[in-house]
């Protein structure tokens, strides 16, 4: 009788810890463990091409030692694109559907902010890239991209609110920046939207994707393929490094871009970091240089989905430049940033890049402009991660295609 009671007593204890679970707002997910495998890639590359020098790619895999925690905020959004931090804690979250939101670090999530311009949300397309002003606590500006239809096609566009004192709605919305030219494809448009340290705006520019246009990623007299560099009122920025120069588009800052999806300042150096997607291998995280090519689609380490090569099947030409680093076969790179806070001192200065295809966050560490080591972090989510970003806190926020927005710390 006394084994019985015992039985009875701990199903009830199970059964209480159980319903506590249930009933957090956050989902404990997992810590990190110790180890430090040869490298985190093990499946074989879609093509024979070799890299250009040695820690282009497949470097060796890195395990962070501090324990960390992955908690679920919340998982009510619905494909959540671009993701910001407003100075008291809470987050502006894009919608790829053209909805933009509130959410509190607890987890709430506000109705949709009213005045968005109406987005085309066929293929790739939606409510993309954001970021606030830097004054942002002074005039209440944000930033965002997203693609427009237009009478002759769909188009990359770059729009600008001020976010009201009732927080329901954006006021004098204003279009700054068209990417043309239009076109009637809806795959492929970037687009990350950032503050480049001196008061304008880095805008990302996908190529489009077909081979029909994706060529005007070489023209420098178009908007395709590119990283755009503007005033906050639409303008080319002072000292970009086309202005003046004939058939150039003054807005430029680099070309040869394919499908940018991640962007972001380094915070020691000030340079600026770019990820895109290849087709078939080919993913590449970059710096860019004013004025620079990055090559594609001339030069590439992916192939075409169809499995042939793209172009001539060349990997390097003199006048275009290499990526730092490289995946064959694809993550699917996205959103990204730099981790600079305290919480996880290892972690300092280290890139996360969001994984969509790969379905997790890639950590790399970095030593003079080089990657020198690789992790993948929470991999058993199964989420396609779409961006990520350091919230006031200095704790990791990412959100997912799922729906899911993760806050990650220090355990």
């Amino acid at each position: 009788m006394k084994n019985y009671i015992k039985i009875i007593a701990a199903s009830c204890l199970l059964l209480t810890a159980a319903c506590a679970k249930k009933s957090k707002p956050e989902e404990s997910i997992g810590m990190s463990a110790g180890g430090n495998p040869a490298s985190v890639e093990t499946l074989p590359p879609n093509s024979n091409y070799k890299p250009a020098f040695e820690g282009q790619t497949r470097v060796a895999a890195v395990k962070t030692a501090t324990a960390f925690r992955a908690t679920i905020v919340t998982s009510s959004l619905n494909a959540p694109w671009g993701i910001a931090a407003l100075p008291d804690g809470r987050f502006l979250i894009t919608e790829k559907a053209g909805t933009m939101r509130l959410i509190t670090s607890n987890g709430h999530v506000g109705s949709p902010l009213a005045n968005v311009p109406a987005v085309n949300a066929a293929g790739q397309g939606g409510l993309l890239g954001l970021c606030i002003d830097p004054a942002f606590s002074n005039n209440r500006m944000v930033f965002w991209s997203f693609s427009e239809r237009g009478s002759n096609g769909n188009v990359l566009a770059v729009a600008k609110g001020r976010l009201a004192t009732d927080e329901t709605e954006f006021e004098n919305v204003t279009v700054i920046y068209r990417a043309t030219p239009a076109y009637t494809g809806a795959n492929q448009y970037g687009s990350r939207v950032i503050f480049d340290g001196t008061g304008n705006l880095f805008v990302s520019s996908g190529d489009r994707s077909d081979p029909a246009i994706r060529i005007q990623a070489q023209d420098p007299n178009s908007g395709i393929g590119k990283i755009i560099r503007i005033t906050t009122d639409g303008q080319p920025a002072p000292g970009n490094p086309f202005i003046g120069q004939a058939n150039t588009r003054p807005e430029v800052y680099s070309l040869g871009h394919r499908n940018e999806h991640g962007l972001v300042i380094h915070p020691v150096t000030g340079d600026l970091w770019e990820a895109e997607l290849g087709p078939r291998g080919g993913d590449e995280i970059n710096i860019i240089k004013p004025g620079a090519n990055y090559g594609w689609p001339v030069i590439t380490y992916g192939i075409d989905y169809s499995g042939q090569p793209i172009g001539n099947a060349i990997q390097q030409q003199t006048g275009m430049e290499q990526p730092i680093y490289y995946w064959d076969p694809v993550i699917s790179p996205s959103g990204m940033t730099f981790y600079k806070g305290n919480r996880i001192p290892e972690w300092e200065n280290n890139l996360f890049v969001c994984a969509l295809s790969g379905m997790h966050i890639d950590r790399l560490v970095i030593a003079n402009n080089k990657v020198t080591g690789e992790e993948r972090l929470l991999i058993s989510e199964g989420q396609r991660f779409r961006d990520v970003i350091q919230g006031p806190d200095n704790a990791l926020y990412a959100i997912t295609d799922q729906g899911k927005l993760y806050r990650i710390d220090r355990d």
